[in-house]
């Protein structure tokens, strides 16, 4: 029997040796796609290439690709677990052409790898085209051999495949496997096309690529008809391995035998093994998602992984798991998967460190979020309501985490029902959210515009590594979205022949500078890199005119400011991995002139002496005057120097690596400076949050860095000067003042303390007695709740065997105390239960001990009224 692992090479392999280049699977974050929530097809790292905006050295690929389908318009996550094939982490097998081959090779493809290498029956084996796809029908016939009574017609919903609301599109045939007739279902026509049952199972899906649509619904030809392909390597495994469900597959037992052990029980394939199932696939998701830098939160990514994570943790506490178990399962997960994708093995560490402390997070936000629970419940039952409204319920979900059906079980047992509409609406509206939010498509219609003006036009050739000023010439002039011969005035774009204008890229913002031709100039605010060429945008003065020699020069101190912010990046990055662990992985940047920003992982904020520490460490490096070299090499060579390859680029087979001599090694496209002793300075601004496990510094460098030390410490003599002491002793003046301050205000607040207790000290003479007990319910001055604590547990001790019920207004609200004297607790008297019930009165609500309660309440001006119930209650008690 083949293994899972056997199965995903003899794909790449038999494609491979047939001149398809072999393309690593790219990141489960869609590079440079706004569109995209994840990756979800083995097409998507190519779209650029298909709508002809990208060109690459080869004409046809294969892949096996990294998939999630949770979140957006691809989403699986509700139904995980529950069928034997759907899953939110998958493996996508495919051959693609880029203008090479059609449909008959694409056909013939698939037809002998099938038959030929899986040694799947031809017998097995059927074919479904488009509607009206003659070409399809008859290939099949003629290249498979497939009798025309196995070859099935579909309209669109079946066969007419897209990515998404736009983009490349075009009909499609899918293989389907028979299982046979032990899986037909009971409906009187078993036949594919007719019915939806377990018998027909879809392998391998054949995309013709012929069109893109755009935002209008208008289906335009490609530049080239070309093949997608897609084949899940979890079904084709479950079928040659021949098991019922993907879950049964050697992909998933070793995880869920895993979890066996974790809970000593015994997995079942039906409705008992569910909790199993959702976790074996959710650990898979979770670990790519981690290493492909997706980090738990509350917003897009970050959310579905979080989503993920705590619906697998939901269900571990289902069978038992009663405490962080979800990250031991990653080494599993590396077992079963670490060959074919070897950067999960690199990145353990990392990943169990970010799955076990949002497990840990989750298990303490669930404790929380029962209390909050709890307190809605209390809150009901007192306003005497039996349902908790959706949105009470959805807060509960989308706050702490806490899952419906949770809610529903905790709501029963106190005789509650739950707005499960109400709910779901709610969920509705927050998918739709999440679905709109990654629709942005202006990017793709610029870039779409200026590939089909510059169609057949060489590249550009960039030239600013070497220099800031260059001859060139103009080969496209833009306005207005439209290629045109000359512009005279206005905003436009122009595409040289060469150019010594660095686009915005990697983080690095773009060149700025002046376009100097014989009749005008373009005074160039923006550089932008689509596909090969740079698009230099900005402000025309005079006229200029395609195929005009210009003079090309870029602003060589704002250059040269960003260059040395860049390099100084690449300092920090490594000074972060030496200070606090490899597991600092940049995220992020933005490179400017004036400052720039560098954003990471890590799990909390850096300390003070840890942010003084690497600053320390970044300068010195920038005084050793180290040289830097830029070279290109290829991407192994760099991986075998040790070069970071950052997360969220593109790398081709030849890199650019930058090496800071003798400190660290980047993949880097940017500018740098030549020597680290012209960065000068630098100076960290700020170290915060961007979210969970995401940490931002930001810095200066040079002039900048010195300009900033300057004011500091002119504020520094200023501050000094005010405080009548040395700047070297500020501190210890401060200190000095600070503590003189806190005996000022501890003094101010014994004196305050003691008015108080006197004023309450006067309302003695309002108790009554009841059958010998001192009931005093009244309503004094107090600053704030433990200043009304405080009076009426002085109060009880000077009654003796007493209730006491004190109101009192603090701003704009009431708040409630009762004291009971401890010999009246076996007569029933709770003081939790006395002041819930005065606050509510007043709008509010509370509880406590039976000798002690507090509660607060929204409207004052019903204090009487409240503390008169509270008389009430403890009256009726006493004299029963």
């Amino acid at each position: 029997m083949l293994t899972s692992r056997e199965i995903r090479q003899s794909f790449i392999d038999y494609f491979g040796a047939r001149g398809h280049a072999v393309v690593a699977s790219s990141s489960l974050v869609p590079i440079d796609d706004p569109t995209l929530l994840f990756t979800n097809a083995g097409m998507n790292q190519f779209k650029d290439v298909f709508l002809g905006i990208e060109q690459r050295d080869y004409r046809r690929a294969v892949t096996s690709q990294k998939c999630i389908r949770a979140g957006g318009k691809h989403n699986d996550l509700d139904t995980v677990g529950r069928t034997p094939r759907h899953h939110t982490f998958f493996e996508m097998l495919g051959n693609f052409s880029f203008g090479d081959y059609f449909k008959r090779e694409a056909i013939a493809y698939a037809w002998e790898y099938l038959t030929a290498v899986a040694k799947l029956s031809p017998d097995r084996l059927w074919a479904t085209v488009y509607l009206d796809d003659d070409e399809a029908f008859d290939l099949w016939q003629e290249v498979a051999g497939v009798s025309p009574d196995r070859i099935v017609r579909l309209g669109e919903k079946d066969n007419f495949w897209s990515m998404g609301d736009t983009g490349p599109c075009g009909p499609c045939s899918e293989i389907i496997y028979d299982r046979g007739l032990e899986y037909r279902c009971q409906e009187k026509e078993c036949a594919l096309g007719k019915c939806d049952c377990g018998r027909w199972l879809e392998i391998w899906n054949l995309v013709f690529m012929q069109y893109d649509r755009d935002e209008n619904g208008v289906m335009n030809p490609l530049p080239r008809p070309s093949i997608d392909t897609g084949m899940g390597l979890e079904r084709l495994t479950s079928i040659l391995q021949g098991v019922e469900s993907n879950y049964e597959t050697d992909l998933f037992t070793s995880i869920i035998k895993a979890i066996e052990e974790m809970t000593g029980q015994k997995y079942q394939p039906g409705g008992e093994g569910f909790p199993f199932r959702v976790i074996a696939d959710h650990i898979r998701a979770c670990t790519f998602l981690v290493i492909d830098g997706v980090l738990p939160g509350n917003e897009g990514r970050a959310y579905v992984l979080r989503r993920i994570l705590r619906r697998a943790v939901r269900f571990g506490k289902r069978l038992g798991l009663d405490e962080p178990f979800f990250f031991r399962l990653i080494p599993v997960v590396i077992e079963v998967m670490g060959a074919a994708y070897p950067e999960i093995k690199e990145k353990q560490e990392f990943a169990e460190k970010v799955i076990r402390m949002e497990e840990e997070r989750f298990f303490a936000t669930l404790s929380d979020g029962l209390r909050k629970l709890e307190d809605i419940i209390a809150r009901l039952q007192g306003q005497n309501k039996r349902v908790i409204p959706g949105p009470e319920a959805f807060m509960l979900y989308d706050t702490f985490g806490f899952p419906i059906d949770l809610t529903e079980d905790v709501a029963e047992e106190s005789g509650l029902l739950v707005d499960k509409v109400g709910f779901e609406a709610m969920m509705t509206e927050q998918k739709e959210r999440g679905r709109k939010s990654f629709k942005s498509e202006g990017a793709f219609a610029l870039e779409k515009a200026v590939a089909v003006i510059l169609e057949g036009q060489a590249a550009t050739d960039f030239v600013g590594y070497q220099c800031l000023e260059w001859d060139s010439e103009i080969v496209s002039i833009i306005a207005d979205g439209q290629g045109v011969e000359e512009v005279n005035s206005g905003e436009a774009g122009l595409v040289l022949l060469e150019t010594p204008f660095y686009a915005e890229g990697g983080g690095q913002t773009a060149d700025h500078g002046v376009i100097q031709g014989p009749e005008g100039r373009l005074i160039v605010r923006d550089v932008q890199k689509i596909a090969g060429w740079f698009l230099h945008s900005g402000q025309v003065e005079g006229v200029l005119r395609l195929g005009q020699e210009v003079n090309a020069k870029v602003d060589r101190d704002r250059r040269m400011d960003t260059a040395a912010n860049h390099t100084a990046t690449h300092l920090l990055h490594k000074a972060l991995r030496l200070s606090i662990g490899e597991h600092a992985q940049q995220k992020g940047s933005l490179v400017e002139p004036e400052r720039f920003r560098f954003d990471f992982s890590h799990f909390s904020a850096l300390t003070a002496d840890e942010l003084s520490n690497i600053e320390e460490l970044v300068n010195r490096e920038i005084w050793a005057l180290h040289p830097v070299h830029a070279m290109e090499i290829s991407l192994d060579e760099a991986r075998e120097m040790g070069a970071v390859a950052l997360f969220g680029e593109k790398y081709g087979d030849q890199v650019r690596m930058v090496e800071v001599e003798g400190f660290s090694r980047e993949l880097c496209g940017g500018t740098h400076v030549k020597n680290t002793g012209e960065i000068g300075l630098f100076k960290i601004l700020s170290e915060s949050s961007i979210g969970s496990g995401l940490r931002r510094i930001e810095a200066l460098t040079g002039e900048q860095a010195w300009l900033d030390f300057r004011k500091a410490q002119q504020e520094l003599y200023r501050a000094a000067a005010a405080m009548k002491a040395p700047p070297l002793e500020l501190t210890e003046r401060i200190d000095d003042l600070t503590r003189q301050l806190r005996e000022r205000e501890k003094e101010l607040e014994n004196l305050k303390n003691r008015l108080e207790k006197e004023k309450a000290g006067d309302v003695l003479d309002q108790a009554v007695k009841i059958n010998d007990v001192s009931l005093l319910t009244a309503e004094i001055e107090a600053s704030d709740m433990n200043s009304l604590r405080q009076n009426a547990e002085m109060l009880r001790d000077k009654l003796g065997s007493s209730v006491v019920v004190l109101g009192a207004r603090l701003d704009d609200k009431v708040g409630f105390v009762a004291f009971v004297s401890k010999d009246l607790n076996p007569k029933g008297i709770h003081a939790g239960e006395i002041v819930g019930q005065a606050a509510r009165i007043a709008g509010g609500g509370g509880g406590g001990r039976p000798d002690m309660a507090q509660a607060g309440g929204k409207e004052p001006a019903k204090i009487k009224e409240a503390l008169a119930k509270a008389g009430e209650i403890v009256a009726e008690i006493l004299s029963s």
